[in-house]
């Protein structure tokens, strides 16, 4: 009796190599928000103001946004699970070279490998999905996927601050840098490209890892293509104020501009990992239901994540309001993957993790952006680290800003999809569905 095609059912194989490459993206999203968690001891460790901290954050985020193209063309080129290896064990050394150091110099070096490593957890994921699963079934393993990745920032707010506070910043650094190396290798020994390679069913004329593609080509094709644009703005918004208050500036303003503790602030950040959790699956269903309003929908969930931002800063006090922000936040967030979905279903799968790349580029850049701008307000309005919850108020006005750029990004290649035609998917993908 031959093995199931794991293009048709979802297989036992499957579940189990998608586990392990998910768990070196949630050890990713851990180093990618232990930051976050730190910044009141990074400036006391680094002597520096909120908008050089703020510069840790955004050479991060530029870093990771900057290598998704050069990512992505490498996993198209040489397949997602050596890329996968190689970006845990390059994001542990940056995690244990920025425990050691004092420099501020030196760590925002480490922050450079940080960010290049953690660059490739989330592509490679993706680009296992459509090998492994069917295709109708990938919107929901996509939004599970981010789902469960959000482990990684409940791992960064409970067990990583409480080693922080009770063994000090190298111990906590360190120990989350050994961890994602330890993974990264065992990750080698369970995650395999495509059925093909283990021989599960007959070779593709074409298999992740075996593109023919010219680089100039494949970035051609992505950068032409609406649909490409169009996952980067969708990103864009819904990733923009979580980057930004997750990964910098939320620990600070709980705890230094609303007088929240910090064990409160950190069970805050846990909410935010739980409500996504349990919200994402549901995304994944309301992506696969709205094929071809996506978009649209997309910028109904930013418009409601507007509001409640705009509400919070302007008549929040305490933990409630925070914890209903937190709601709002989780509730909306799923949305920026969306894109995701529609590069899967419209585009050529050579070029998927490419185009994957693009798209996961929006909602880092816009957050790097509306962090070190964040950063500059708290600077001209107080000193650091002594600002209070009125200067927060008035930083958080240029996210509102950036938001409606990517807004009108997401309606422009709206109209630049229609024109070309590329709104309906492609026959192999209706087919295979």
């Amino acid at each position: 009796m031959s093995a199931p095609n794991p293009r048709e059912v979802v297989t036992t194989k499957a579940l189990s190599i998608w586990v392990a490459a998910v768990l070196v993206y949630i050890v990713a999203i851990a180093g990618r928000t232990s930051f976050g968690v730190a910044g009141l001891d990074a400036i006391d460790r680094f002597g520096v103001t909120a908008s050089q901290i703020a510069v840790f954050t955004s050479v991060q985020l530029g870093v990771y946004a900057f290598a998704q193209i050069p990512t992505g063309l490498l996993i198209d080129r040489f397949g997602p699970r050596k890329l996968l290896v190689v970006g845990a064990i390059v994001m542990g050394v940056g995690q244990v070279l920025l425990g050691f150091t004092s420099s501020y110099w030196v760590a925002i070096a480490a922050r450079v490998l940080i960010g290049a490593g953690d660059a490739t957890a989330f592509l490679s994921v993706m680009r296992i999905l459509p090998y492994w699963f069917p295709l109708h079934r990938t919107p929901m393993f996509t939004q599970v996927t981010v789902s469960l990745g959000q482990v990684g920032q409940f791992l960064s707010a409970v067990p990583f601050l409480w080693l922080l506070g009770y063994s000090g910043w190298t111990v906590a650094f360190v120990t989350l840098g050994a961890v994602g190396i330890l993974i990264g290798v065992a990750a080698a020994v369970a995650v395999a490209d495509s059925p093909e390679k283990l021989g599960i069913l007959e070779p593709l004329s074409e298999q992740p890892g075996e593109s023919s593609a010219s680089v100039g080509k494949q970035l051609a094709t992505v950068f032409r293509s609406p649909v490409a644009w169009q996952a980067f703005f969708i990103h864009y918004i819904g990733m923009l104020t979580p980057n930004v208050f997750i990964m910098l500036w939320g620990m600070p303003m709980m705890t230094q501009g609303m007088g929240i503790t910090p064990i409160h602030a950190g069970w805050v950040l846990t909410a935010y990992t739980v409500f996504i959790i349990l919200i994402g699956p549901l995304h994944g269903s309301i992506s696969a239901r709205a094929r071809g309003t996506r978009d649209w929908t997309a910028i109904v969930f930013a418009l409601i994540h507007i509001v409640g931002w705009f509400v919070f800063f302007a008549f929040g006090t305490g933990l409630a309001s925070m914890l209903i922000l937190i709601f709002v936040m989780a509730a909306c967030t799923p949305s920026s993957n969306y894109g995701f979905d529609i590069v899967r279903e419209f585009l050529d799968r050579k070029v998927v993790a490419t185009a994957t790349g693009l798209g996961n580029m929006g909602g880092f850049i816009s957050a790097m952006v509306g962090a070190q701008i964040f950063g500059i307000i708290l600077d001209h309005r107080g000193s650091a680290p002594d600002y209070g919850f009125g200067d927060f108020r008035v930083a958080s006005l240029a996210v509102l800003a950036i938001w409606t750029i990517g807004i009108v990004g997401v309606i422009i290649t709206h109209i630049l999809r229609a024109r070309s035609g590329g709104t309906r998917p492609p026959v192999k993908a209706i087919e295979e569905d």
